[in-house]
């Protein structure tokens, strides 16, 4: 028997691995999953075309749920696996569920931070942690006021566009959660890593 060219990914392990940023319903709203909900997955895929993505997410119909095992079939047609055709039948578990039809009673924590902010690329791509941050007056509807640098960039690095991103929040704390407490306070504040690791707010 030829072996299937996809598999289902492990959301979980996803959505622990990036919780500010990678969605996962929660448990409260899968555990009301039963037959005609749906269920988003994603499918992983080997592929010989060096255009294809490395996965594909696609709903599945579901028929059963027994055990901890739902039971379905793809509601999609895939646009690059070729051993996977609409209503073939799928099996999955809770941790490949990336999404469903129901309306979920638990806020999200990446809906929390999806707003955008300005950061140093010292911070998100380099691996600094973050040092300086301060929050003003938004210039964008999608916009969190929120800036944040490693705290001894130079002016002439802070002149350089090229040198910060405008990212989510989400982002952000992917590299660095240790402000998350701080996130909450409202515009015209600014705080300072000291020597202790520990934030320290600034007088106006």
């Amino acid at each position: 028997m030829q072996s299937r060219s996809w598999k289902l990914e492990d959301a979980q392990k996803l959505a622990d691995e990036f919780p500010y940023t990678f969605h996962k319903p929660s448990k409260e709203v899968v555990s009301q999953l039963k037959a005609e909900n749906q269920a988003k997955l994603i499918f992983e895929f080997e592929s010989d075309d060096p255009e294809a993505p490395r996965a594909e997410r696609m709903w599945v119909e579901i028929t059963g749920v027994k055990n901890g095992v739902f039971s379905g079939y793809l509601d999609n047609e895939p646009a690059y696996i070729k051993d996977l055709k609409h209503k073939d039948p799928v099996e999955f578990r809770e941790c490949h569920i990336i999404d469903t039809d129901l309306d979920d009673p638990v806020p999200s924590i990446t809906d929390k931070y999806i707003k955008r902010c300005f950061v140093t690329n010292n911070i998100l791509y380099e691996g600094r942690p973050v040092g300086y941050l301060y929050r003003e007056e938004p210039d964008y509807d999608d916009d969190s006021g929120w800036r944040f640098t490693a705290g001894d960039e130079t002016d002439e690095y802070m002149e350089d566009s090229d040198n910060s991103s405008y990212v989510s929040l989400g982002a952000v704390l992917r590299e660095d959660d240790s402000c998350v407490a701080l996130l909450d306070r409202e515009a015209g504040v600014a705080f300072v890593r000291d020597d202790k690791g520990n934030f320290v707010e600034l007088d106006d």
